[in-house]
């Protein structure tokens, strides 16, 4: 029996339908039923917390300020940690089709700010009925972008919570991130829910231990979630969310119901509401 409580979550929105991480994404994921919106911030040189998975342009789905087409050796050049937010906005990112994502509708689109992207959400959330949408908010650090691509870990995360504070959705906000220092401050926190993004570290058990507490879910990669790991998962760590990522094929969707996750994240949250339709 599926559990009816398995969370959707739209993977930068919904990259397989939409431009990623911008507005159209967002609310396109809304309207599909998402339970939970999943979205990266970075953060620009006037320190805006900008909705971006890399901390500069890529050049597979953005143009630059000039609205010009530029090669992935120039990627790096657009730092957007060196760039004001109002150059950033003049960039589209909507009109270059992922090559990955053939379903994806290209549109005129800019990398929003995540107060822009909360504000929005939520209204469109109140307009179709919806329960409080809920956020999953990835941090984009590490050690080696420190001072480089963002700010450091205490700095980068108190204008996220300021963001999060302001929108009101703290308390429906999950702080995930693969950089344990982001974790550690996060779950000084009270009412902050935080995760444990983890891509190879195996096993899972020396990911968390190493995180110094047990973090509110955690998100492995698809592939590594095994019947034996999700098992010692569940007796490990009771109580513990587990919630893979990023899962965009039936077939992986069924194996992961099957072991009974508390949710996936994925580009194509219409085929999985579409899956859970026909089990539940």
């Amino acid at each position: 029996m599926v559990s009816a409580c398995i969370e959707v979550h739209g993977h930068r929105g919904c990259r397989g339908l939409r431009p990623e991480n911008t507005l159209p994404a967002f609310l396109h994921a809304v309207a599909l039923g998402v339970d939970v919106v999943e979205l990266d911030v970075v953060i620009s040189a006037d320190r805006q917390v900008v909705v971006s998975h890399e901390p500069w342009l890529n050049p597979l789905i953005c143009l630059d300020p000039n609205g010009q087409p530029f090669s992935s050796n120039e990627a790096q050049r657009h730092n957007l940690y060196q760039l004001p937010y109002a150059a950033i906005r003049r960039c589209d990112c909507g009109q270059l089709r992922h090559p990955s994502f053939p379903e994806q509708v290209v549109q005129p689109a800019y990398k929003p700010l995540l107060r822009e992207v909360l504000t929005s959400v939520e209204a469109a959330a109140a307009r179709l009925g919806r329960p409080a949408m809920r956020y999953s908010v990835e941090v984009k650090s590490s050690p080696e972008g420190d001072h480089r691509f963002h700010p450091a870990p205490a700095e980068f995360l108190a204008l996220v919570l300021a963001e999060l504070t302001a929108a009101d959705v703290f308390s429906r906000t999950s702080l995930l991130s693969f950089d344990a220092r982001i974790l550690r401050l996060a779950h000084q926190q009270p009412q902050l829910a935080t995760c444990l993004l983890v891509e190879d570290q195996f096993p899972w058990a020396h990911s968390i231990c190493q995180l110094g507490f047990v973090p509110t879910t955690f998100g492995p990669h698809y592939l590594t979630a095994t019947p034996g790991a999700v098992a010692a998962l569940r007796t490990d760590f009771p109580g513990l969310r587990l919630v893979p990522w990023t899962v965009n094929e039936h077939n992986d969707m069924q194996r992961l119901l099957a072991l009974r996750v508390d949710g996936i994240t994925t580009d194509y949250p219409d085929r999985f509401r579409s899956l859970l339709s026909s089990v539940l």
